[in-house]
């Protein structure tokens, strides 16, 4: 509540002055350009990310690794849950990791996950892979400014968003073995809907807890999390968009 407090007084008063006479920003202003630069610091740590997921998913491909890995039965199984178990790691172990570690974590895991989506440039043509990418950029943009500007209160989208990701993976699994097309598209559109929720709900989440940590210790490791997070919400969105824009090789 006091930082509210201070943003409405220097919203009223502007600036003030120091001992010497000169203008000096108040706390409302500082918590303001604090808050960009923790956002800005995510949003970079999200897009190198996703960047050098991309990077080694193409080099996977032009190397031939992707089929090996693909076609590798135990290897494909090893690479596509070493990620999951990385994010269990950060998620749960965020508190006993330094910054430093959960960092290094980050950077394997976006590595892995490029090792994983290589397998992508064997389905689809490299056009609608770029188109598709393309157009989760502009939507996820879109979204997670949205969450950022916003008035509207959406904490309360959460629970039901994470219910989705449940039913979600249950129906996923089931179709593994049902293998209906009907059930798979459904699961798509399904997908792209509850990562587009989670895009706008986590940037607004991601905003009001800073003024929760900013200050702390934790606060830099909040960044390299909150990346993960926004980097799963894309990652998604893509991987479902791509079901529907993907043309076939």
């Amino acid at each position: 509540m006091a930082d509210w407090n201070d943003t409405q007084r220097s919203q009223q008063q502007g600036f003030g002055q120091d001992f010497t006479g000169a203008s000096v920003p108040r706390t409302g202003e500082v918590f303001d350009a604090g808050l960009r630069k923790h956002m800005l610091s995510i949003y970079n740590y999200m897009a190198s990310g996703v960047l050098l997921t991309g990077i080694v998913a193409l080099m996977s491909y032009t190397s031939g690794l992707a089929e090996t890995i693909f076609f590798g039965g135990l290897l494909r199984w090893i690479v596509a849950l070493s990620p999951l178990a990385i994010v269990f790691a950060m998620s749960f172990g965020a508190n006993r990791f330094s910054k430093g570690t959960l960092q290094i974590m980050f950077w394997a895991f976006a590595t892995l996950m490029g090792l994983s989506l290589s397998s992508v440039f064997l389905i689809y043509t490299g056009g609608s892979i770029a188109t598709t990418f393309m157009a989760t950029s502009a939507a996820f943009a879109g979204l997670s400014l949205w969450g950022y500007t916003t008035k509207k209160d959406i904490s309360g989208w959460g629970s039901f968003l994470i219910i989705g990701v449940i039913g979600l993976l249950i129906a996923m699994i089931a179709n593994y073995f049902l293998q209906s097309p009907a059930l798979h598209y459904a699961v798509s559109a399904i997908g792209v809907l509850i990562f587009a929720g989670l895009t706008a709900y986590d940037t607004q989440r991601l905003k009001n807890e800073y003024a929760y940590l900013r200050g702390t210790e934790f606060a830099g490791k909040a960044v390299i999390l909150g990346a993960l997070s926004l980097y799963l919400d894309f990652i998604n969105m893509f991987q479902f968009l791509l079901q529907f824009m993907g043309s076939r090789e």
